[in-house]
């Protein structure tokens, strides 16, 4: 285990490592970009490299932050964040998208002010058409770093930054066109084309919001723990293991590259507990299959499995009741049903509280089981008390003498061995081990200790507590 921990730390720091890398070459990125665009928007006036500039300005802006966000939300989970940091960079993007859709508003206002109110002369310099042929070769190579990395580790946060840098790419190209259109309005003396630069420009912008809007939506959606709406389904047909009755509840969210996965269970109630262990751990197991990395965390519940026995709701309603069953008899009677039973109770109790949960239980009962018409209880204590016992050798002779006498007297043959004799609050305990065919079938056997219990106590007075072990003859002899 503590491998496997050492393991997932080590991969996560390289995680953490390749993440800030990228986003740090986005920063140096934007950096170049910016400055290279507003010097050249500033010599050719042109509005659409100016609009450029812009949005590398504020890509900038967002490259650095999203370097920040990456930064804090690689730090592990503490007790004011026990969910982790991760929603930092759901906050990255959702700064990110205000931020280009402020940009936008100013490209507008420009647009319109140079279509309809004012002329400004654009210098389609052989310098223009480098600078935007270079944003797109850096643009081009730093979307697909930055969305290598956000798909391998889930970041919202690079994955926002690399949206940003793909639309520098349209919108450089747009910005070329435009361009293009008035160095040809030049040579071809037809004016209007000249306004193409202030159409590129709106076109840029549009892109813009198209991106941001889509982004906001997603980001927006993540920090209120929105996820796919065939998610839940996908987790809940994984959690279906064998074993697993129902699956009762699938709560997902996401912050940031993580999943967390909160799925309870509904398990047989006769299941042993490490059983529904070893359940909920291959169901865990499943989801992540499913949603890989998640973290999962997995609540079992009891419940009827529909194929329980009888017998088994009986001792398990008496377990819920603090007591414990045995000897218990079904008596069919047409559509009647009766039931005997032997209920151990703390020998504490007086027996008017001892009374009042075994009639509580056989309500209980009278509920679970249909068609149950009568219940008979004999109430037998347990507990630390009856537990202490004091040894009397001189006792054991007379119960030796009585089993002797029983093995002649009934003509059986049944070995008794391993005799202890004890005194327990004022009676006799007994116990020992006797041999039987080995294919002597169960309740036959079972009648023949009823027997000797019989017996017994007719041979040896003030006999409590009989237990008899049944072996065959083979382990008589190896023991």
């Amino acid at each position: 285990m503590a491998a496997e921990g050492s393991s997932a730390q080590q991969t996560a720091l390289a995680a953490d490592r390749e993440k800030r890398l990228v986003a740090l070459s986005s920063v140096l990125a934007a950096v170049l970009l910016t400055s290279l665009k507003i010097v050249v928007g500033v010599t050719t006036g042109s509005l659409g490299i100016l609009s450029e500039a812009a949005h590398s300005g504020l890509d900038l802006v967002a490259a650095v932050v999203t370097l920040w966000a990456v930064r804090v939300a690689g730090q592990p989970a503490d007790r004011e964040h026990t969910y982790g940091h991760g929603k930092y960079e759901n906050l990255s993007a959702l700064f990110e998208t205000l931020l280009l859709l402020a940009t936008c508003v100013w490209i507008f206002y420009e647009v319109v002010q140079r279509l309809f109110f004012s002329q400004v002369h654009v210098d389609a310099s052989p310098w223009a058409f480098a600078i935007m042929a270079v944003s797109i070769v850096v643009d081009w190579s730093r979307s697909r770093a930055l969305a290598r990395v956000a798909k391998k580790y889930q970041s919202q946060a690079l994955e926002a930054d690399a949206l940003h840098f793909s639309t520098d790419v349209w919108s450089s190209a747009v910005v070329i066109a435009g361009l293009g259109a008035v160095f040809l309005s030049e040579r071809l003396g037809l004016p209007w084309l000249a306004k193409a630069d202030a159409v590129a420009a709106a076109a840029v912008a549009g892109i813009v919001v198209w991106v941001s809007v889509r982004l906001g939506k997603k980001t927006i959606e993540d920090l209120l723990d929105a996820v796919p709406s065939d998610l839940p389904e996908r987790v809940a047909a994984a959690a279906r293991v064998l074993g697993v009755i129902d699956v009762r509840k699938v709560r997902l969210r996401r912050s940031g590259p993580e999943v967390f996965a909160d799925v309870t269970l509904t398990v047989g109630r006769d299941t042993p507990f490490e059983k529904a262990h070893d359940i909920a751990s291959e169901a865990e197991a499943a989801i992540r299959a499913c949603v890989p990395g998640a973290d999962v965390v997995v609540h079992t519940e009891p419940a009827s499995s529909g194929q329980e026995g009888q017998l088994t709701a009986i001792r398990l309603l008496a377990s819920r009741h603090g007591l414990g069953a045995h000897a218990i008899r079904l008596y069919q009677n047409g559509k009647r049903l009766s039931v005997e039973l032997h209920l151990e109770v703390d020998e504490r109790l007086m027996l008017g509280e001892a009374h009042d949960k075994v009639t509580a239980f056989e309500r209980a009962l009278h509920e679970e089981l249909a068609g149950l018409d009568r219940v008979v209880s004999h109430i037998e204590p347990t507990g630390d008390v009856s537990a202490v016992r004091h040894p009397a050798p001189e006792d054991e002779l007379p119960v030796r003498r009585a089993l002797e006498h029983l093995c002649s007297e009934s003509g059986l043959s049944f070995d008794p061995h391993e005799v202890k004799v004890q005194r327990v609050a004022g009676e006799l305990a007994v116990s020992f081990h006797c041999a039987m065919d080995a294919q002597t079938s169960i309740a036959a056997a079972h009648q023949l200790t009823e027997l000797m219990e019989k017996g017994l106590r007719e041979r040896v007075p003030n006999l409590g507590r009989v237990t008899i072990h049944v072996e065959p003859p083979e382990d008589r002899l190896e023991s």
